[in-house]
């Protein structure tokens, strides 16, 4: 009897036990769970300690740290947050690293496409106005652009040949130097060095004993391997003196001696154009400097458009056959960038420069699946300067780079446009980070710059 009776006893004791852990585990998950949100800022044996979106700092005791100095992480945790204290008394559950990749729809399949997400992470970081700068590309002014510099972040410079006159090796890698003290981003340095006509660096005896010849001389004396080895020795010179943006080849196809662009063009028809831009740019690569084909959809016969406004009335077929295909041969051999012309194509787009044409950029971009970077002609020259807002409409119209004179204004009116709701910032972030991604690409940003 006394048996069954403590027998039953420890029954209803092991009950009560069963009864007290369940309700202990049921509060236990019924526990409610927090979360913050922050950077880590600090990581101390088992001491964590975060800043959140309104600079509040918390420090907490945890095991359960993940995660290094910088990432933006979720803490989860248990208990009350005491937002007058820095030291926290909680529970914290677990951690997680936000998950802050580039999105997709940012991602583009081409020629910078490995380096998007390292350009995406920088871009984070850069202010509004550092944003705005990478899209100009500025003319460099001897007494100005240091200072400018200081206030306008720029993407980088383009040197004429007054900023080259007189000056030594030395001179001009100093003046190159200089600028890059100043800026945080690295900068694009470009120059016009075309041979012949356009020689702003050879045409000082300091820099290069003769001018560079035009593409057609060295044709008539070598064909492309003459081409071929004046890219390459070009390209030695322009990196050693600091610059890493050639705004050539002229591709233009122009056969006849009256046409404007037939003293700077190659001067052959349009097979042996097509080899010419395939040969410079295969040259090119590796050796530090970029090239630029232009002037993208070909010059054609069309008047000066650094003095005035030029109408190309021809039929967009014969565009398409004659003009189109070297700038295709350029892109399949790796060209990074291309220039647009201010003219006006009748036949693509009756109203807008061929740099303002949202139609022109669509040809680049799509017909001939160009990735990489769409620059302007300077939009200070005579057939755009007069032209409304030409800074914001180039932007819209798909130009990833401005080359501009007026470095300030244009600065201004990006930024302008900007807070008056004319221009997203989306879009700014996304041309931005196209520039961000060449400039990884090209090798002037590397890991922990600046």
């Amino acid at each position: 009897m006394r048996n069954k009776l403590n027998l039953l006893v420890f029954i209803f004791f092991l009950l009560f036990i069963g009864i007290l852990y369940g309700n202990w585990n049921q509060k236990k998950q019924t526990i409610e769970i927090n979360s913050l949100e922050g950077k880590i800022l600090q990581i101390e044996n088992n001491k964590l300690t975060i800043q959140d979106s309104k600079n509040s700092i918390y420090t907490f005791f945890t095991d359960k740290i993940n995660g290094s100095i910088g990432d933006e992480i979720t803490l989860y945790y248990s208990g009350l947050l005491n937002k007058e204290s820095e030291l926290q008394d909680i529970e914290v559950e677990k951690i997680e690293i936000i998950d802050d990749l580039l999105p997709t729809e940012w991602l583009e399949d081409g020629l910078f496409h490995d380096y998007y997400d390292k350009a995406y992470q920088l871009l984070k970081k850069l202010t509004l106005d550092e944003k705005i700068g990478q899209l100009l590309l500025v003319r460099y002014k001897e007494n100005e652009s240091e200072e400018n510099l200081k206030t306008y972040p720029f993407g980088g410079f383009v040197f004429y040949e007054n900023a080259f006159k007189n000056k030594t090796k030395e001179n001009v890698k100093e003046m190159i130097r200089n600028l890059g003290k100043i800026s945080k981003i690295p900068l694009l340095t470009a120059v016009d060095e075309e041979g012949g006509k356009i020689v702003r660096i050879s045409s000082n005896p300091n820099l290069r004993e003769e001018p560079f010849l035009s593409s057609k001389e060295l044709y008539t004396i070598g064909g492309f391997e003459s081409i071929s080895k004046d890219t390459k020795e070009k390209s030695k010179l322009l990196y050693e003196l600091g610059l890493n943006l050639n705004l050539a080849p002229v591709i233009d196809v122009s056969t006849n001696e009256t046409d404007y662009m037939y003293e700077r063009s190659f001067g052959q028809n349009t097979e042996l154009t097509k080899k010419y831009a395939e040969t410079v740019i295969e040259a090119s690569k590796n050796s530090g400097v970029s090239y630029t084909l232009k002037h993208f959809p070909g010059y054609g016969n069309n008047l000066d458009t650094h003095t005035g406004s030029a109408v190309d009335n021809r039929e967009y077929t014969a565009i398409l056959n004659n003009d189109l295909p070297p700038f295709e041969a350029g892109i399949k051999a790796g060209a990074e960038a291309v220039m647009v012309s201010h003219t006006i194509i009748k036949n693509i787009d009756d109203i807008n420069p061929a740099s303002l044409s949202p139609s022109v950029h669509n040809i680049l971009r799509n017909r001939l699946e160009f990735s990489g970077i769409i620059i302007t002609d300077d939009l200070d020259m005579g057939a755009t300067s007069s032209i409304e807002n030409r800074i914001v409409k180039a932007l819209l119209a798909g130009n990833d780079l401005i080359i501009t004179t007026d470095a300030i204004a244009s600065f201004s009116e990006i930024k302008n446009a900007v807070h008056e709701g004319n221009l997203s910032e989306d879009l700014i972030n996304r041309i931005s980070l196209r520039v961000l991604a060449w400039k990884l690409y090209k090798g002037l940003i590397v890991e922990n710059e600046k």
